[in-house]
């Protein structure tokens, strides 16, 4: 539907084109701004923001510019704004490391001591509230063409059962022709692993024991001393470590295969931490086992969380050895083996199954692990899915679980093709895992090929899509200025205002308990359409606010005080000043969003009935349809129009999660 205006500014626009020719005529950056300023005239009508809701930009004072590559909400309402170095290596030089804390119920920022480099990080949010952040980068890309010193992974054996050995970063190995290569981290290999061995001899008599020694075994990156062609192998050999004595020098040694100059890419950290959201700090917990960068973390129905892909610590994806956190006990355990590429979108679905949708973004083969489909994390069986067109271009696509949680349909928007692609698709599917042969069907497509969408589960049912861009991270001037709302039962897009800043790569955009969305960060490549001018990190905060908010105020559901806590399953009361209104009820995971990855979003359906003063609210039982944590509460009349959210938090089941030594167990 177009935009009229009012008779009154029909009068006053015919009574003064004619001034505006002449200036046009004469000056076309006059007529420019006059078209902006009637640009700003027309979206600040009440009509329009009724029809197409409203833009903001929050004054963000400079010294809390920050790039944020991954935000979060916390059940404080507050927004975690993670930079770590923030995609510049200075900062990873220097060790200059950025979290900010942003209240959106009064715009203030606090900057919180951030105590490694959390960029490209994975992170999920735990049952009491607080957000796991694991992964980051332990050393920044070398291209093609930079690479000066030879390099890449080493083998650290140690054949010692008597004791662990560690190597301090600048440690030395030494080839069998004399080249020596530098380590660039810590490593501590464990000691070797001793069995005995009980034979007999003809007589059945018992032998002398036997013992046999496994050499442990650790992984760490080292570099070429001297620059040049001397450094490179391609033949498996062994190497020396210098400094060490005696028997140490005797068990410890390196071993390599290939240390070359071509490409090196960036490395991935062990370190996991807590951040406490009333503390406002970080908390360290057990690293994980194997180092990464651009990690997922999902959390499962018994409150622990999975860590899957990445780049490990010499910067290869991780082959599919995945991990499980235990909030209570801060360790980490094995988890069940597959391989994904980098920032798999993974939704844990009814019954336990997660659901890999294809989208990722970023790092890995283009025939590996890209095809879509439900994995059983207790057989570690997967079922491929298919459906899907355009199934080339699903890295840097958005996934979404369709509100409400119970209809378990998953969507996918958009994306483009692997690496530095120029396509990108319009391209929307939804799965009903209902279905009795789940596959992906084409719904409504986009306005235009678009990756890096963001895409926001709403209380009134809708998915508020902004953003993306139709090229490689913006190239040519191509993001997309444009915003609109996708309604699952009618399969249609409505347009939406269109937002003052363009979202590209490392963008974000999450909901707030006040029923706005809020949008961050963007890292184009560069900054003009003919590629020449290089982009420059946005730093500029734009809060959307959606037209359910510029109904009549005093229609709007209201929700008092009541529990902070339910059991699953459990029922609560809420008062309200004018039950009647209220039509439904939905609780809405608080996101953590990077890289167009949010699996944590869902939106449940309650149960709802009404009393003369308020509302009893009954939440499902299934901690696969509901994981414990920390939840939005809103109530919805008929025409969508949500209250501002309460905080409940679900808690665990009655029985404990498995004992953290047996790894992944299936769910009863």
């Amino acid at each position: 539907m177009a935009y009229r205006p009012s008779k009154r500014f029909k009068k006053t626009a015919l009574g003064a084109s004619a001034a505006l020719v002449l200036v046009a005529l004469n000056a076309p950056a006059t007529l420019s701004f006059a078209g902006d300023k009637y640009h700003a005239y027309k979206i600040g009508q009440s009509s329009y923001k009724i029809q197409y809701g409203s833009w903001n930009l929050i004054d963000l004072p400079d010294r809390y510019k920050v790039n944020a590559m991954h935000a979060a909400l916390l059940h404080t309402g507050k927004v975690l704004l993670i930079a770590g170095s923030g995609n510049n290596q200075r900062n990873f030089d220097k060790g200059t490391f950025d979290t900010i804390l942003w209240d959106p119920s009064n715009d203030t920022f606090k900057k919180i001591p951030t105590p490694e480099d959390f960029f490209c990080s994975g992170h999920a949010q735990l049952p009491d509230g607080r957000l796991l952040v694991a992964g980051g980068t332990a050393r920044y890309e070398v291209l093609d063409g930079k690479v000066t010193r030879a390099g890449g992974g080493m083998r650290v054996k140690n054949e010692s059962p008597d004791k662990a050995v560690t190597l301090k970063k600048g440690t030395l190995f030494r080839s069998p022709t004399g080249v020596e290569y530098v380590s660039r981290f810590d490593v501590t290999v464990p000691r070797a692993t001793r069995e005995f061995e009980i034979t007999y001899g003809r007589g059945g008599q018992m032998q002398p024991w036997r013992t046999k020694v496994t050499a442990a075994e650790a992984r760490v990156f080292v570099e070429a001393v001297r620059e040049g062609r001397q450094g490179l192998t391609t033949e498996a050999a062994q190497y020396e470590v210098l400094g060490l004595r005696g028997k140490d020098a005797d068990n410890v040694y390196g071993l390599a295969e290939r240390l070359s100059t071509v490409k090196q890419d960036f490395q991935g950290i062990k370190s996991a931490y807590e951040f406490d959201p009333l503390a406002e700090k970080y908390v360290p917990v057990d690293p994980m086992k194997d180092a990464r960068w651009y990690p997922t973390l999902v959390g499962l129905q018994d409150g622990r969380v999975l860590a899957v892909s990445g780049l490990n610590d010499v910067g290869d994806v991780v082959p599919g050895d995945n991990e499980i956190y235990d909030p209570q006990t801060k360790k980490w355990t094995k988890g069940p083996f597959h391989y994904f590429p980098t920032y798999p979108a993974l939704f844990l679905t009814q019954g336990g199954n997660l659901l890999y949708t294809g989208s990722n973004a970023g790092y890995g083969p283009k025939d590996k692990g890209r095809a879509p489909g439900v994995w059983n994390p207790a057989t570690n069986e997967f079922k491929k899915v298919g459906g899907l067109t355009d199934t080339d271009q699903l890295e840097t696509s958005s996934s979404v679980l369709l509100p409400p949680a119970q209809d378990q349909k998953v969507m996918v928007l958009g994306g483009g093709g692997v690496g530095e692609s120029k396509l990108s698709t319009r391209r929307t599917a939804v799965i009903d895992l209902k279905a009795d042969a789940p596959v992906f069907r084409t719904t409504a497509p986009l306005p235009q090929g678009t990756r890096y969408l963001s895409s926001v589960l709403l209380p009134d049912d809708s998915v508020f899509t902004t953003g993306g861009s139709t090229d490689y991270r913006g190239r040519g001037a191509s993001d997309i200025h444009k915003a609109q709302f996708y309604y699952p039962r009618s399969d249609s897009f409505v347009a939406a205002a269109d937002p003052t800043v363009g979202r590209d790569y490392h963008s974000e955009a999450l909901l707030l308990p006040d029923g706005r969305v809020a949008t961050f960060g963007s890292d184009p490549l560069f900054a003009d359409k003919d590629n020449t001018k290089l982009g420059k990190f946005e730093h500029r905060l734009e809060v959307y606010t959606p037209p359910y908010l510029y109904r009549d105020p005093a229609r709007r559901p209201v929700l008092g005080a009541g529990p902070d806590a339910v059991e699953p399953g459990g029922r609560v009361g809420f008062p309200s000043p004018h039950p009647e209104r209220i039509e439904r009820a939905r609780l809405m995971r608080p996101s953590a969003v990077t890289h167009s990855t949010d699996v944590e979003q869902r939106s449940v359906e309650l149960g709802l009935t009404r009393t003369k003063d308020g509302v009893t609210l009954e939440v499902p039982g299934d901690p696969t349809l509901v994981p414990p944590g920390w939840y939005m509460l809103f109530v919805a009349d008929a025409d969508g129009t949500p209250s501002a959210a309460r905080w409940i938090r679900v808690k665990a089941p009655q029985k404990a999660p498995p004992s953290s030594d047996v790894g992944w167990m299936p769910p009863e």
